[in-house]
């Protein structure tokens, strides 16, 4: 019987310089994931090793012999090669394979073509002595990854139970899986991003390559996915949506609803229920024969919004996501908390992905419902400041994450009615497309004395139509006020 493991250390190995990126991803979800990180202690890589006095060929394997778990990813190179023509890579597998560590190997990219010949030569050799994955994007290999050391925590006893989703689901089998859906499934899949299984691949099959079997069991990922009824499983595993009147929650509601089935299912109805609430434009048909229609909220924004919440909620909670839409904003709650490794301000900028559900989380990308690891809040962003709305706002509110999309409550007919002279007019339009305006940018746009932009900018504070950043000095700027207008200015 294996013996129980204490916290792990992890050795992650590959070439450096192809995967640099990677390599810091990799570690960031290790750390950074709610339930592995309660049984890592350290993941190592080379190039965070400090300073010491000691050669750095013996000090990259004595981490190794240190570590419990290596991780191999082999890609295209081999790397740079010592006095008698071998690797750091292949030095590194040949230790951890002397003493006997536990080797996850993943092979990186379907084009084997490219790899250098001693490349190649090092993976038929891992071929022929362990299981190795392939892989193509920094998804899969979390997916991976997570799966493998699940697997391992769990043959050394590490813990009572795997997390949610690697957790077989109670009273289900295989027969309680959709085949219709899983069929929509493949398909979408292979047309999406090329997936390599084919439709009318047997369902255990599908399971076992997406690591959505415990045994023949089905687990909790699978059951979400691709269940005929996962609520009869997990009640909480819905999404409720809820049009409020005005900017308050407050019922009576305008409307509600709570949708079930599958995750794909969810996605899909709580995004038309918001796209078919708010605000559309339909154009005409002078360049094709259906008219195109603008939404004041972008679409793609609003999916990611609403996937992000299905995809990385914590199941283990009784709170269902919910879709709140206002007047003024979509407040998106995902029950749960950040990783450990990101902060609220992160989100803004390049970071790691650390899905909460791993499991689930690469299907829903393989289907394409959420893009590449890591890049959904920046590309509502993106989309939002396209548009000419503010930006998102992300929160952690009563036990939530909770992410706000702005909608566009400066209408003609709002602006119309605050009785807002012609320059501040102009004003409000270069804010929506610029983001901000300065009292400098004012001046020059509307070829008016510094007092007077002064004047009409504190008045557009005043009337809620603006917002001032910073205090006061070269540093003031003013963009569009998040939230309903205050009326228009008294006599």
């Amino acid at each position: 019987m294996p013996m129980p493991v204490t916290r792990l250390r992890i050795f992650i190995s590959s070439v450096q310089k192809e995967f640099a990126t990677v390599r810091r991803d990799l570690k960031a979800f290790l750390m950074g994931d709610a339930f592995l990180k309660r049984f890592v202690a350290e993941v190592f890589l080379f190039e965070e090793l400090p300073a010491r006095d000691q050669h750095p060929d013996e000090a990259y394997l004595t981490e190794v012999e240190r570590c419990d778990i290596y991780i191999g990813i082999f890609g295209n190179a081999y790397g740079e090669e010592d006095n008698i023509g071998i690797s750091p890579t292949e030095n590194e597998y040949v230790c951890a394979t002397k003493h006997a560590k536990t080797r996850l190997i993943y092979l990186w990219g379907a084009d084997d073509t490219r790899r250098d010949p001693k490349m190649k030569t090092l993976i038929r050799r891992a071929s022929g002595e362990l299981i190795r994955r392939r892989v193509n994007d920094l998804s899969a290999l979390n997916t991976e990854v997570y799966a493998s050391l699940v697997d391992y925590l769990d043959r050394h006893h590490a813990f009572h139970t795997p997390p949610f989703d690697a957790t077989v689901c109670e009273g289900a089998t295989v027969a309680d899986l959709s085949r219709k859906r899983i069929d929509w499934f493949i398909e979408r899949a292979r047309r999406e991003r090329g997936f390599t299984l084919k439709t009318g691949t047997p369902t255990p099959a599908l399971l076992a390559h997406l690591n959505l079997l415990d045994g023949r069991k089905p687990n909790n990922a699978a059951m979400l996915l691709f269940g005929s009824n996962p609520q009869h499983f997990h009640r909480p595993a819905e999404t409720k949506c809820i049009s409020c009147h005005g900017t308050e929650y407050r019922r009576p509601f305008a409307s509600q609803q709570i949708y079930d089935g599958d995750l794909f299912n969810q996605a899909d109805q709580a995004r038309d229920f918001v796209l078919g609430k708010i605000n559309r434009a339909v154009g005409t048909r002078e360049f094709s024969i259906t008219a195109p229609a603008t939404y004041e909220l972008p679409p793609d924004a609003v999916a990611e919004a609403i996937v992000n919440a299905i995809a990385h909620r914590d199941y283990h909670s009784n709170a269902s996501v919910e879709i709140r839409l206002f007047s003024d904003r979509l407040e998106v709650w995902n029950p749960g908390a950040l990783p450990g490794t990101l902060t609220l301000a992160s989100l803004r900028i390049d970071h790691p992905s650390v899905p909460a559900n791993p499991l689930i989380a690469e299907p829903l990308f393989l289907a394409r419902y959420i893009e590449k690891a890591g890049s959904g809040t920046q590309r509502m962003i993106e989309l939002c400041v396209e548009a000419g709305l503010p930006e998102p706002t992300f929160e952690l509110r009563q036990g939530s994450f909770v992410l706000t999309l702005w909608r566009d409550w400066l209408t003609e007919e709002a602006l119309a009615a605050l009785n807002l002279n012609v320059r501040q007019l102009q004003a409000v339009a270069l804010v929506k497309q610029n983001g901000r305006i300065t009292n400098s940018e004012y001046q020059k746009l509307s070829a008016v004395a510094k007092r007077t932009a002064h004047r009409d900018l504190v008045d557009l504070v005043a009337m809620g139509v603006l917002e001032r950043l910073g205090t006061t000095g070269k540093g003031t700027a003013y963009q569009i006020r998040k939230g309903a207008i205050k009326g228009p200015k008294g006599p």
